[in-house]
């Protein structure tokens, strides 16, 4: 609309010679507004909700930042993590997740549902995680919510979760029954070989936050982006 009140405010006749300068000047205008557009838009607001994969997770402010490239506005991950806590931890934090008000949530709560000593069946952990995906959804009802798949365990850590791929399998079933997004970052790590896996998750549990970024940021911020916006 600017660049036409200029056009229209030039006499006919001077037209052809200003012509080139009003365009240079459209292309200014055009490029001044659609930056100060973005940077206008308020954040995605992102929550990241689990155990300490999450609170020791170290790839959130990657995503962060690769996010907000790839999206070309404000992006803010806040994390309601604890580590060694369950889905039944999960469920009494529902209130801190819904007063965040975000746009996307990321969840992980399987991990330690999987461990032996925490004594919460298979069947529990499927409707606690049922639970929490409905009480999400009806409360954040524009909400996104994405469960994930992390990194593998291996040692003791793997030994004490014999069973962890049923509880991965169990939540993503209880997505998949809701039309809930899924995200499964094993692929990702299942590309190292066994001594890059081993440096990268020195203690069999809990990764090297540089390399979880690495593998978790790409694959995050193309799923929520729909599209593969590089490096």
């Amino acid at each position: 609309m600017i660049c036409l009140r200029l056009w229209r405010a030039v006499p006919t006749e001077r037209r052809p010679a200003w012509a080139l300068v009003l365009f240079l000047a459209c292309l200014v205008v055009v490029s001044t507004t659609g930056k100060s557009d973005a940077e206008n838009l308020p954040p995605v607001k992102i929550v990241a909700f689990g155990t300490s994969l999450t609170a020791r997770g170290g790839w959130q402010a990657g995503l962060e930042a690769k996010l907000a490239a790839c999206l070309q506005r404000p992006v803010r991950v806040d994390s309601v993590a604890k580590s060694g806590e369950t889905s039944a931890w999960a469920l009494t934090q529902l209130d801190r997740v819904v007063a965040e008000e975000p746009d996307i949530i990321l969840i992980e709560l399987y991990a330690n549902d999987a461990t032996v000593h925490r004594f919460v069946s298979l069947a529990q952990s499927r409707r606690n995680i049922g639970e929490i995906l409905d009480q999400l959804h009806r409360r954040l009802p524009r909400a996104r919510i994405i469960l994930m798949a992390m990194n593998p365990f291996s040692g003791l850590r793997g030994l004490i979760r014999p069973f962890v791929g049923s509880y991965i399998s169990a939540h993503q079933a209880e997505a998949q029954k809701r039309g809930l997004e899924f995200v499964d970052h094993r692929p990702g790590w299942e590309r190292l070989n066994p001594d890059e896996l081993a440096a990268a998750i020195p203690d069999g549990a809990h990764p090297r936050p540089d390399v979880a970024a690495r593998i978790i940021v790409p694959e995050l911020v193309g799923h929520i982006a729909g599209r593969d916006c590089g490096e």
